[in-house]
């Protein structure tokens, strides 16, 4: 997300178009990201939601109210900020809709590479737009919270949970929400089957790699799970249960969070982007966490796209390290601390 798109959603407000909701109302903030600045005249308690951890942190950091979830009901506004994720954008706004009583202010705003043409074209089927307005490369679009849930209900039925090869829960805006990655696929197959004792999952996103590690290898006693989505970390409490296998599960970020505990092992499908930028810093990142997070001796169990330049970093971190398996995409690399 660019900080176009949050002036893109405050631009009504800033131009004048819309009257911030006033001082003792409550607005809700659904996808809200650091870097904004609320327009003068916007005197509402503002209530963010974020589940992206770093992003929370930061908005905290800034002053703002921030929970993970949505709390509460009965709101006067409620903003919407769209992102890449068409699913997760018409769930917010039905989200919104549900949260925010009868008449109440519903704006939405986000980038045109993001979609926001075609959510503004589903809305338009569903509730009577009351304006819109292009700013800086992506567009805001309001209308008044209809008196009854049709339209709200018509969201949540086009975007179900999923159930994906039949036993993992996931949702729309997850990372690889509707099949198994293939870099995690990749990774699971090459894990040797003698892991033991304690295992962390960085990156665990919906639970795949953990909960195949579990099944793979019966010598793990326990296996915490580490992951910023915090949607992702709620479905993973579903998907990994092994019996006999303790399981924990940690809404961090690893670039910027400590690890308390030490392991034998930790497995990881780092990102390498954040948005459409490619940041390979951030699996950088995750592999000098994984370093700190290890035991003597112990081993990092890693997959990551073929053209990206981490065993520079495995070097300066691990006392040694290797490529074990590789495909047309993806390569699987092991370091020992």
């Amino acid at each position: 997300m660019t900080i176009d798109s949050l002036k893109t959603l405050f631009h009504p407000f800033d131009a004048g178009i819309l009257s911030g909701p006033p001082r003792g109302a409550r607005a809700l903030f659904l996808g809200a990201e650091p870097g904004f600045r609320l327009p003068e005249g916007f005197g509402a308690e503002l209530h963010c939601v974020q589940g992206f951890r770093p992003h929370c942190r930061a908005l905290e950091a800034a002053g703002f109210t921030v929970a993970p979830r949505p709390e509460g009901e009965g709101y006067d506004a409620a903003l919407v900020l769209a992102g890449r994720h068409r699913g997760r954008n018409e769930l917010r706004i039905a989200e919104a809709m549900r949260r925010t009583r009868a008449g109440g202010l519903v704006v939405a705003g986000g980038g045109k590479d993001d979609g926001i043409a075609s959510l503004r074209k589903r809305l338009d089927a569903l509730v009577e737009l009351d304006g819109s307005s292009p700013k800086y490369h992506g567009i805001a679009l309001w209308f008044a919270n209809p008196d009854d849930a049709a339209a709200a209900e018509a969201l949540e039925a086009a975007n179900p949970p999923l159930l994906v090869e039949g036993r993992f829960d996931t949702a729309p805006g997850m990372f690889s929400f509707d099949r198994v990655d293939a870099g995690s696929r990749l990774l699971v197959e090459n894990l040797p089957s003698d892991l033991r004792g304690e295992i962390a999952d960085f990156c665990a996103g919906w639970g795949f790699v953990a909960a195949e590690a579990a099944g793979r290898c019966p010598g793990i006693s326990r296996l915490d799970l580490y992951e910023a989505d915090f949607e992702a970390v709620e479905a993973a409490r579903l998907n990994v249960g092994p019996p006999g296998v303790e399981a924990g599960f940690f809404w961090l970020d690893l670039a910027r969070e400590e690890v308390a505990r030490r392991y034998d092992a930790v497995l990881m499908n780092p990102p390498f982007h954040q948005g459409r930028a490619a940041e390979p810093e951030l699996g950088a990142a995750m592999i000098r966490a994984a370093a700190k997070a290890l035991k003597p001796g112990g081993r990092l169990f890693m997959v990551a796209n073929r053209q990206l330049p981490y065993e520079p970093v495995l070097a300066a971190a691990f006392a040694q390290h290797g490529e074990i398996a590789r495909d047309k995409g993806f390569k699987v690399l092991v370091a020992r601390r």
